[in-house]
């Protein structure tokens, strides 16, 4: 049985997952065999649909670990539809003050927490075997909202303080564009700081996304989740280091010669 992610993320130690961005469902079978404790499937940043998302989270759960969807906006259809799948949660952009925070938890919750549209024949209620299930695990899916703002990060203490939150997560790299500010700077440091304490202060988990393992070595220790890589880079950054070895050892192969002339 796959585990609730806001499950995953009590007890010590930071849990690690991947951004899913390409459109296959061995991506999912091959990190998840790899260790991966979740994944992410990129709405927001690669071509997948509601179908494909769909038949992926099917994936996820197979191989017993969560999947988060970072839908690509604040909708209430996406949320619905992507919950409805079997998403174990999601992850929502531009997320940019309480209000914002608010409309997407409500997006999530079924009445009367939420907005969110009963509809129990989908696999999320056991295609409409479960709908007492349906309707608890409505109330436990993770809402994540993104922080990849300086509006967003100046309003992190009303974003924090919103009932139904699975998790926080601020985006490093959005967050420089939008800033400015080198990622390497005290200043850039300081946002993440205080990101960092408001989560801690109301008791919600905090996560981020880096490149590489380094990366994520190399953060404090008060992030519960790691979204570190792709499938897509994994693959082409690997796809280059064997072609790179290949030329620099040379081709050890003997010569190869065309058919001889008697053949057709």
């Amino acid at each position: 049985m796959t585990v609730a992610f806001g499950e995953l993320l009590t007890g010590d130690g930071t849990r690690y997952g991947t951004w899913i961005k390409l459109p296959v469902a061995d991506s999912v079978e091959l990190v998840a065999a790899a260790g991966f404790d979740f994944v992410a499937l990129d709405m927001e940043h690669a071509p997948l649909g509601v179908g494909t998302v769909h038949q992926l989270i099917g994936v996820a759960r197979g191989c017993g670990i969560p999947a988060l969807v970072r839908v690509p906006d604040r909708g209430a259809s996406t949320i619905g539809r992507v919950l409805d799948s079997g998403a174990a949660g999601v992850l929502v952009p531009h997320v940019d003050g309480g209000t914002d925070a608010r409309a997407v938890v409500a997006h999530a919750r079924f009445p009367p927490h939420g907005t969110r549209g009963y509809g129990p024949t989908v696999r999320a209620g056991g295609w409409g075997s479960d709908p007492d299930g349906y309707l608890a695990g409505g109330e436990h899916v993770a809402v994540v909202p993104q922080l990849e703002s300086p509006e967003a990060v100046a309003a992190v203490e009303d974003i924090a303080r919103v009932p139904g939150l699975g998790a926080l997560f601020v985006g490093p790299a959005d967050l420089a564009v939008a800033t400015g500010l080198p990622a390497d700077s005290a200043e850039f440091g300081e946002l993440l700081a205080r990101v960092g304490k408001a989560a801690e202060a109301h008791r919600v988990p905090l996560g981020t996304a880096v490149g590489s393992a380094t990366a994520a070595r190399a953060l404090p220790l008060n992030y519960d989740f790691v979204l570190v890589g792709n499938d897509a880079t994994m693959l082409g950054r690997s796809a280059h280091e064997i072609v790179h070895d290949l030329r620099a050892a040379g081709d050890p192969s003997p010569p190869r010669t065309g058919p001889a002339k008697d053949q057709p």
